[in-house]
């Protein structure tokens, strides 16, 4: 099995935190861009695609209205995706930071991944 890699990736958005944090942070919010449908049960998210598809997360960090870090049930303990919100001083915009891991081979898709999700997240909430 390859080792799967960190990688980065900055996305600015036009709002403010704390909506950024309600299209990140809660079960509605995500269920309208990242996933059809989205169940919280504590820590656990079970996320689904479709009517067949479904991959369950687990929380592994919070800090409300500042990131949500989770791991997927299947992978390597060791990796994990995370979505922060972050601010920049001198534009004064707020971003989205995606951290996730990727196999070396698979980088550009995974990167592709998220910048079609955030396109949509973007779409849908007017960000």
């Amino acid at each position: 099995m390859t080792k799967k890699e960190k990688f980065q990736i900055e996305y600015p958005l036009k709002g403010s935190a704390s909506m950024i944090w309600s299209y990140i942070g809660t079960e509605h919010g995500l269920s309208t861009w990242f996933a059809d449908d989205i169940k919280i049960d504590g820590k656990t998210f079970h996320f689904f695609w479709g009517k067949e598809e479904e991959r369950t997360a687990v929380l592994i960090a919070q800090r409300n209205g500042v990131y949500v870090r989770l791991r997927w049930e299947d992978e390597n303990p060791h990796t994990y995706f995370e979505m922060r919100i972050t601010y920049n001083e001198i534009t004064r915009e707020h971003s989205l930071e995606i951290s996730d891991f990727a196999e070396p081979g698979e980088m550009d898709d995974q990167k592709d991944l998220w910048d079609s999700q955030i396109e949509y997240l973007k779409r849908q909430s007017g960000m």
